[in-house]
């Protein structure tokens, strides 16, 4: 069983259902999302406006290597820093997801480069990371279809969680340090495998090479931060579901709890929260505020000519 995706053609369309489907599908996921940072609920409805008219004006150039859901949560999450920002918490030193904060144009700099260097090279590292994310969103599924999730916790918590193998060992029950490293040297290698099979250009390898390193490669490809934006662990909403009924045993169980409460995952625990919403109704007064601006934005973009 699978989330609902929207039929991304239809939304470039500016299709009225599929867009106001959308709305009612994920509103209580991203009010929960702008409710564990900003405590002003005008001001979540505000972001959580933004985040949808952002997505509007944005659909055209979606990217498919990410899913919907990812879109969505990427245009809040950045919606919620740039409100944060306005109001000055992160000066009062309360920094707004400063660990999973893009890489910036300068940090991809080296001495010598021209206006027209940087631009190519932020492209390479963006083509990059998108590779990669690819690349470690197959290796999770395959290891979950594996019912390997003691390997699949063990990898997240030093790729994603910045672990050292001496804190990883003993939280798991391996034998010592040189298990852990045994587990990251076969993932890597399998990681490199699949690399092979999508990356011309080879800056995957050279990435996964620095992790088994412990350096940064040329492109500064930051695996941590690609696992978290990429949300290449994240479990379905689905398994978030079965672990609120009580009704999801075993090693799906201890991951799905390990990636909750010790990897702290944001996007899960905004899940999460919309899932134990007690009352859904509280959400209908502004999901009619919700819809009414968007059919109005929707229908002016009709007038111009620029949807269907």
């Amino acid at each position: 069983m699978s989330d609902w995706a929207p039929d991304i053609a239809r939304l470039q369309a500016l299709n009225n259902d599929e867009w106001l489907r959308v709305e009612s599908t994920f509103c209580g996921r991203l009010l929960a999302y702008a409710a564990r940072r900003v405590p002003d609920a005008q001001a979540r409805e505000d972001i959580v406006q933004e985040t949808f008219l952002g997505a509007l004006r944005g659909i055209d150039n979606f990217d498919a290597v990410y899913s919907f859901e990812q879109y969505l949560f990427g245009i809040c999450r950045n919606r919620t820093i740039d409100f944060l920002r306005r109001r000055r918490v992160v000066g009062q030193g309360q920094e707004a997801d400063s660990r999973d904060a893009p890489l910036a144009v300068d940090q991809l700099l080296f001495e010598g480069t021209t206006p027209s260097g940087i631009v190519q090279t932020a492209d390479a590292a963006d083509r990059g990371r998108e590779l990669l994310v690819g690349v470690l969103r197959q290796w999770v599924q395959e290891t979950w279809q594996q019912g390997e999730f003691v390997r699949l916790q063990v990898i997240e918590a030093l790729f994603s969680g910045g672990w050292r193998n001496r804190d990883t060992w003993q939280r798991f029950g391996l034998r010592d340090e040189t298990a852990v490293a045994g587990v990251k040297f076969r993932a890597l290698k399998r990681l490199r495998h699949l690399a092979e099979a999508s990356d011309a250009s080879g800056e995957i390898l050279a990435a996964l090479a620095a992790v088994s390193e412990e350096e940064k490669s040329h492109f500064d490809f930051d695996v941590a931060v690609t696992w978290r934006l990429g949300r290449v662990s994240c479990p379905a909403r689905y398994w978030l579901t079965r672990h609120l009924a009580g009704d999801l045993k075993g090693a799906p169980e201890e991951f799905v709890k390990f990636h909750l409460e010790e990897m702290k995952c944001p996007w899960c625990a905004a899940n999460l929260d919309d899932l134990e919403r007690a009352e859904e109704d509280s959400l209908t007064p502004f999901l009619e505020s919700l819809r009414q601006s968007t059919v109005q934005y929707l229908r002016s973009r009709s007038i111009s000519g620029e949807g269907s």
